[in-house]
């Protein structure tokens, strides 16, 4: 019986935040790609939380925007409040986030898919990879037909044999009702690969109608937007913007869990899998942080055209008239009305180990795979992920070098790094305290750290690169003229330091000390620097930020060095590690398992201790005399 037979030079399975991003570097790359989806209405969508960015995330978005993506550009199109986090404590955990129109996010960035040539939308599952002698050779969907490919990028987010969960109820779809994707996971399993079985939840969304706002704590956008995109014209964006509001559970909402504990499938072993340690349900906060009485919700609109909001903090997977009577205890709530219950979904993922820091398959040439699928967690994440999978795709079937980002480079490095070298056995958060260098990896220094690279690799125009190239030499032209410039103990110079809370000085000093000061900075001392030149705020944030920090930046830069040293030490592939004498067993087996790219890959596996790094060190010093 005759199929559609069709060919490609890559397909994306998936039209998640993963997926998308794949997709469209893929196509912007000129590979001619296709994209498949369960729904052509569930592309990029948020089926858990209504924004983009937030702690360590909004890294990732700026990451994912300075090597080319897609994802910053999205969401200055469609947010409806914006506010940067952090802005008390230093830049390096500054992190921008937020709140999106979910429809009109999914809207367009299904806009920006169709209109990107060489790029194909296809509504179809995907039931089978196709291999030949380990090399991937095409997909074939549920109806038969077959697409030929020379790469594949695996994007199934949380539908590989999804259910939802809450109660006794359980519903074999993906998020949001939609259909789940239940053939690919044997395809997989036949070709070798470890599935593991995560899960993850998400909260009730409730009519704003039923809110009574009055008995919360309204939460305000800031009064300056900044964007996520570099490319983003700040000026452009400065509009009213919607509140979120903040409540609390309380004693009562927590006894009402606590006496439906045995009800919960979190905690009747209906639900198997594991889920996100840092993003707990309610019931699980009650049970393991018993001392605290109260814990944080907010409420955050779904949209600008729903009356849908979003319960941020109270995920939950316990039966729906439990989740009545529990979200009716928090003030503003009482007279709650549901929209959407909460549920928990549980999925097929794979165990990341499997993949090369390429986020190619070790064991199948040409399939790689991105986003939640990998074992980690939100949309960030997912996306950045995405793009890097995407890019090597390319580079495979261009038989150009792959991107590999090391984790002094970004947090996308630091992110596929710890998913690739590390027993991940819950879904994988991104956080700023898993990122050593945080000071140099900033999210405002993102473009001056990666868009030579997003420009090698073909994503960002010339004219993009030549503007970050150009701001780059304004801040270190800057920067050298505020160290050369001295001025006196003049009047004018006393009264401004006197009136800014600063020691009057008693001889003569360069702008750049007194730009170091912490009660100082660049633009207070303008009325003392005649020769100050017209300088953009991106500009004159970095000036300020390498200045102050100008001593803790060089040591972490140090510690770079000795980090890139041991990155710099290759590992043979497929190396059996049992004839290095004097290692110990563990870290043979671990070694052996893992077979690291590098000495550096090697020092971050569980298990493996410094002094077998040693060990290993004088090994390949004797492999090489």
């Amino acid at each position: 019986m005759p199929v559609l037979e069709e060919q490609y030079d890559i397909v994306v399975v998936g039209a998640g935040h993963a997926g998308c991003e794949a997709a469209l570097a893929a196509a912007r790359l000129g590979l001619e790609t296709i994209l498949f989806t369960v729904s052509i209405d569930s592309i990029a969508l948020m089926p858990c939380n209504p924004n983009i960015g937030g702690s360590s995330k909004g890294h990732l978005v700026r990451e994912i925007d300075a090597l080319g993506g897609e994802m910053g550009k999205n969401i200055d199109r469609t947010f409806i409040q914006s506010k940067m986090l952090n802005k008390s404590k230093g830049p390096a955990v500054h992190s921008l986030r937020a709140q999106a129109d979910k429809r009109d996010y999914s809207n367009s960035m299904r806009h920006v898919l169709e209109m990107t040539d060489h790029l194909t939308i296809r509504q179809a599952e995907v039931c089978k990879i196709l291999t030949q002698e380990d090399q991937v050779t095409g997909v074939e969907t549920y109806s038969g037909a077959i697409y030929h490919c020379k790469a594949v990028v695996l994007a199934t987010g949380t539908y590989l044999k999804a259910r939802c969960i809450y109660g006794d109820v359980s519903n074999a779809t993906g998020p949001n009702g939609l259909q789940a994707a239940n053939h690919l996971t044997d395809s997989l399993k036949q070709l070798g690969i470890e599935m593991f079985r995560f899960k993850t939840g998400t909260p009730a969304r409730v009519d704003k109608r039923s809110i009574d706002f009055s008995k919360m704590e309204e939460q305000f956008g800031d009064d300056v937007i900044t964007p996520f995109s570099f490319t983003t014209d700040p000026d452009s964006i400065q509009k009213e913007q919607v509140s979120c509001w903040l409540t609390y559970t309380n004693e009562k909402t927590h006894q009402i869990i606590r006496d439906n504990l045995d009800r919960s499938p979190l905690f009747s072993g209906m639900i198997e899998g594991t889920g996100p340690r840092y993003c707990p349900s309610i019931e699980d906060k009650v049970v393991k942080f018993a001392d605290k009485n109260r814990h944080q919700v907010f409420i955050e609109p779904e949209g600008l055209y729903t009356n849908e909001m979003y319960l941020g903090g109270m995920s939950s997977s316990l039966p729906e008239d439990v989740q009545y009577a529990m979200y009716r205890t928090v003030p503003g709530l009482e007279n709650v009305r549901i929209v959407r219950n909460a549920y928990a979904i549980e999925y097929d993922c794979i165990n990341p180990r499997q993949l090369k820091p390429t986020l190619e398959f070790k064991k199948i040439s040409g399939l790689y795979s991105g986003g939640q699928f990998n074992g980690s967690s939100g949309y960030e994440e997912a996306a950045a992920q995405g793009l890097v999978a995407g890019i090597n795709a390319a580079m495979h079937v261009l038989n150009r070098e792959e991107l590999v980002l090391d984790r002094s480079q970004a947090y996308i490095g630091v992110l596929i790094d710890d998913l690739v070298t590390k027993e991940n056995r819950e879904p994988y958060r991104m956080m700023t305290s898993r990122a050593e260098y945080r000071l140099i990896l900033r999210q405002d220094n993102a473009d001056l750290r990666l868009s030579e690279i997003g420009y090698k690799i073909g994503l960002i125009d010339k004219d993009r690169y030549e503007h970050v190239l150009e701001k780059k030499r304004q801040i270190e032209e800057e920067i050298q003229r505020l160290e050369h410039t001295t001025i006196g103990a003049n009047s004018q110079v006393q009264q401004l330091l006197e009136a800014n809370g600063s020691t009057q000085l008693k001889s003569g000093s360069t702008l750049a000390e007194l730009v170091r000061r912490p009660e100082l900075s660049y633009e207070i001392l303008a009325p003392i620097d005649k020769n100050r030149p017209q300088l953009a705020k991106d500009v004159v944030e970095q000036i300020n930020i390498n200045m102050k920090y100008e001593g803790y930046i060089k040591r972490q830069m140090k510690q770079v060095e000795q980090f890139k040293k041991l990155e710099s030490k290759k590992l043979a592939v497929d190396f059996d590690y049992s004839v290095v004498p004097s290692l110990r067993k563990e870290a043979i087996q671990k070694l052996n398992l893992y077979q690291p790219s590098s000495i550096g890959q090697a020092s971050r596996i569980s298990g493996v201790s410094p002094a077998d790094i040693s060990v290993l060190l004088v090994y390949l010093e004797q492999q090489r005399k």
